[in-house]
């Protein structure tokens, strides 16, 4: 006879390699086909609502690692909640107006200069729906679950006609006025900028010290002095009006070879020694105040410079006097307003000089550097020029440097309702905490919202111009553009006359001609997004505004984040959010920012073609993404050796139930032995951490949990254990079903566990398990730990067997190490408990031949010479001198005592005449 014939092996079809590449599109087609987004919102219907609110991603170019990272995370929340016991729909959306999109058509050779304004916005929407397209199917690829087929998308007609909404009610409050201020502006995109919009980077400089002549001292200087200054942006010099010190501040007269020069007191050692001044005398004291309104000559123009007083001038820098150009900086336009100084801007918006500065009309801002200091240094106002590099403002689409240049523009008066903004970040929940620091911290110092931009594509400002150039808001007008807008789109603004987009009849007092035009402007694209809760949250039936989460990259607290509280806040008085959690950039194995220029960046398309989806959905799970995260070749490689330990566990599991059916063979718990009942213990404690971490969003612990108890109390232990029994003993035994039975509630709970992460793979494990009602494990709930009937202290006792087991390993390991055995099954091992707890634990558990997988265990009563020890036991392994069995391969000095069956040990040979 064929021994083997009669072992009960593991027999499955569910295969040990994943095939993840070519597995996966399968699964997909098959969600789509069976509409599963659609079936779990019937089935979690009436349920608790629970809206994680998608921030838009821009529409431009395949998906990065940031994007996977950002949809992936989501995905693991959405089908979390959604199976433990909410109803949880996710509408996806896209970010679809604004540079990037011009830019990307420019580079196709789309002359702008040739088509209408509303033709190139034309090009623009179909570019973006492209891009779309594009995207979506590469989210779909990473297993993302969502209304794939009902986006919102900002370009559409409902959004823009509801940001139309939120900008004529925040104008009805009076948050929206227009202003001649200096803005960050961005040469290379001639466009106003946002604070959102800007970021920085090193830039080299000149650095320079100017010495502005005295032209009326007053009583305070004699005449001949010399105010000196210090700017990095030589450039600006055109536009100086005026020269600010600090009130409060002491400053001095210094007598260098015979020529005079004002400097802050505090810093006059400082620029000594950068001015070389190797002998100087003090002449004169006097505060900052008492020099207010002297006169100084500008140094290169017949121009008065004015000698005025702010709290903005500070001793860090410079010459504690400072050079005010109100049309180039915020502060010298507030200080410049209390003195009526003119806002002179003699730079357009292309950062070309204009023929408000002689000399200079025509050329580019930066180059105009060396021209002034030349021209500085020609008329002898020139004391110093030296080069310095530091963090200066870039514009952080086109990377390019940004001016501070007056323009009219539309402002959202942020100081008007900023205290209920800060008190509603008070009342959101941030995940990581110091979110709200810095999201505070950033409301607080900010300046008015500029939100206009001199571009073309995006939702226009929906403002009228009477013919004495009034500004037309009303909600008359706004209801009316808004109704357009739904029923056409925002093109009409650039297509229509003005006249068409009024009101039938509208007339105004400012227009006694009832000629009227309109704004060209469009709006900041945060404004866009911004909005999403207006246009998404309140108005789609299925979601609620405030959105339970908002979960986007961590530089959203300067972009989304911030907008959307702005806008909420300013139409609702609440946030649109009740918590915010962020996560981090990613970078490549080495921490460094991805770059095509270094050669470092990974894709997912890369990943998810090589590896599959659900490999890349194992990393996102395994790092700490609420901080930076890093990616590389050798760290996906790693990744995928936790999910080969996870999909072999599966594949052990469904091997070894190819015979059970639940509905027939299942042991109740009472029926069940002690270990048996252990490990569903243990079990329950699995899904109690687990399902509180999906609770708190570590989905690193989900991981590491289910990566633990698959690696070591069932592999490691109970599976390991268990073979002997699963594979000798008769089909329908009692031990062998229970165990079969703990097997059972094991694969279903980790597999329902694991789906939110390894959906893919869920699903196909899933397919393999006998009995189950759902075709999609998406379909079913979440497990609730339940109780076992357990006999008391069998927790304690079974832990420290697994603690005394550990020690057996290692010693048997050592012996196999020293060559006394090969397998473990050859050993026969003496064993001295060293404590009481132990000795009584070994005495109890019969069977511990099987537990610890060898021939034979002696228990001694007392220590000997041979034992080596450990930690809980001293053991001494040997080889055990009998003849293995041909069915079990135990060592046993029961084979060849059965007269049929000589090759087999009384206990294999017991089942053989018995059932075959």
């Amino acid at each position: 006879m064929d021994y083997k014939e009669t072992l009960l092996m593991p027999k499955t079809e569910f295969p040990m390699r994943g095939n993840l590449p070519n597995k996966e599109p399968e699964l997909q087609k098959a969600w789509e086909e069976d509409n599963l987004y659609q079936q779990v919102q019937e089935r979690t219907k009436g349920r608790p609502l629970f809206v994680l609110h998608d921030g838009p991603p821009y529409a431009n170019g395949d998906i990065h690692m940031g994007h996977a990272l950002n949809k992936v995370l989501k995905d693991f929340i959405v089908k979390y909640k959604s199976m433990a016991g909410y109803h949880a729909p996710y509408v996806p959306g896209w970010d679809t107006h604004g540079l990037p999109i011009e830019t990307a058509l420019a580079k196709k050779k789309v002359d702008r200069k040739k088509m209408t304004t509303a033709e190139f916005r034309r090009l623009c929407a179909e570019y973006a729906l492209e891009q779309i397209d594009n995207q979506r199917a590469q989210f779909k690829q990473l297993g993302v679950r969502g209304d794939w087929d009902n986006p919102y998308i900002t370009l559409n007609k409902e959004y823009e006609a509801a940001q139309i909404e939120v900008f004529g009610e925040m104008a009805k409050k009076g948050y929206i006025y227009k202003g001649l201020k200096p803005v960050y502006w961005s040469p290379s995109s001639e466009s106003a900028l946002a604070e959102a919009e800007i970021e920085y980077q090193d830039k080299r400089s000149p650095s320079i010290y100017v010495a502005f002549d005295v032209k009326d001292g007053g009583e305070l200087l004699s005449g001949d002095e010399k105010f000196v200054i210090w700017t990095t942006t030589p450039w600006t010099l055109p536009a100086n009006l005026a020269i600010a010190l600090h009130p409060n501040l002491d400053y001095v007269v210094v007598n260098v070879n015979d020529k005079k020069y004002i400097i802050g007191e505090e810093l006059l050692e400082k620029v000594a020694t950068k001015l070389e001044w190797a002998d100087y005398t003090i002449t004169k004291k006097f505060k900052g105040i008492e020099a207010d309104r002297l006169v100084a000559k500008h140094p290169f123009y017949d121009r008065d410079s004015l000698i005025i007083v702010g709290d903005h001038v500070t001793t860090e820098d410079g010459t504690g006097l400072v050079h005010t150009a109100p049309g180039h900086g915020e502060d010298d336009f507030i200080v410049g307003q209390k003195y009526d100084l003119d806002v002179l801007c003699p730079v357009d918006y292309k950062g070309v000089f204009t023929d408000e500065a002689p000399g200079f009309e025509g050329v580019f801002y930066d180059k105009a550097n060396k021209m002034v200091t030349d021209l500085l240094e020609e008329k002898g106002a020139l004391l110093s020029l030296d080069f310095i590099t530091h963090s200066y403002p870039h514009d952080w689409r086109t990377k390019q440097p940004v001016i501070y240049r007056a323009t009219p523009q539309w402002f959202a008066s942020i100081k008007d309702f900023r205290e209920e903004i800060l008190e509603e970040i008070g009342n959101v929940e941030w995940l990581p905490k110091w979110g709200e620091t810095r999201l505070y911290n950033m409301v607080r110092d900010r300046g008015d919202w500029v939100i206009s931009r001199q571009r073309v594509w995006g939702v226009p400002i929906p403002v009228f111009y009477a013919e004495d150039q009034t500004p037309i808001i009303t909600d008359e007008t706004i209801a009316h553009v808004v109704k357009l807008f739904r029923e056409h789109g925002s093109n009409i603004w650039f297509e229509w006359d003005t006249k068409d987009l009024l009101p039938e009849g509208f007339t105004s007092e400012h227009s006694p001609n009832g000629i009227f035009t309109k704004e060209t402007d469009i709006m900041d694209v945060w404004f866009d997004s911004g909005s999403s809760h207006q246009g998404v949250l309140e108005d789609h039936p299925e979601l609620r505004r405030p959105a339970d989460l908002y979960l986007e990259g961590s530089d959203q607290y300067r972009g989304w984040f911030n907008s959307s509280i702005s806008t909420a806040v300013a139409v609702t008085g609440k946030a649109p959010y009740k918590a915010v959690l962020s996560h981090g950039f990613t970078l490549d194995g080495q921490g460094r920012k991805m770059s095509k220029s270094i050669g470092n960046v990974i894709v997912p398309a890369k990943i998810m073609k090589q590896y599959g989806a659900d490999i890349l959905r194992l990393w996102v799970a395994s790092v700490d993404y609420q901080a930076d995260v890093r990616v590389s070749d050798d760290i996906i490689r790693q990744t995928t050796e936790g999910y080969r330990k996870i999909r072999n566990t599966f594949r052990f599991l469904l091997g070894n139930l190819a015979d059970f059916d639940p509905e027939v063979n299942k042991v109740e718990d009472q029926h069940l032995d002690e270990l048996d009942r252990y490990m569903l213990v243990k079990l329950q404690q699995l899904i109690s951490r687990v399902l509180n971490a999906y609770d708190n969003y570590d989905f690193s612990t989900v991981f590491n949990l289910i990566h633990q108890f698959c690696s070591q109390e069932l592999s490691s232990f109970y599976l390991d254990y268990a073979k002997d029994i699963l594979y000798i003993e008769q089909e329908n035994s009692q031990r062998r079903r229970a165990i079969q039975t703990v097997y059972y509630e094991n694969i279903v709970t980790i597999v329902k566990l694991i789906t939110p992460i390894l959906t893919h793979t869920a699903e196909e494990v899933w397919s393999y398990i006998p009995n189950q009602t759902e075709k999609y494990v998406q379909l079913t709930d979440m497990p609730k730990a339940r109780e076992i009937e357990q006999s008391e202290g069998l927790l304690e006792k079974w832990d420290h067997f697994v603690n005394v087991r550990d020690d057996i390993l290692k010693a048997l390991e050592e012996a196999r190490a020293d060559k006394v055995i090969g397998k473990s099954l050859e050993a026969k091992i003496l064993l001295f408990g060293k404590e009481d707890q132990t000795k009584k634990l070994l005495s109890e558990i019969e069977r511990l031949d099987q537990l610890f997988i060898v021939s034979k265990v002696e228990l001694l009563d007392q220590a000997n010479d041979q034992l080596k020890d450990y930690e809980y036991v001293q053991v001494h392994v040997e080889k055990y001198d009998q003849e293995r069995c041909e069915r079990c391969w135990v060592v046993s000095e029961t084979v060849g005592q059965h007269e049929s069956h000589p090759d087999l040990c009384a206990r294999c040979a017991d089942i053989v005449e018995t059932y075959y």
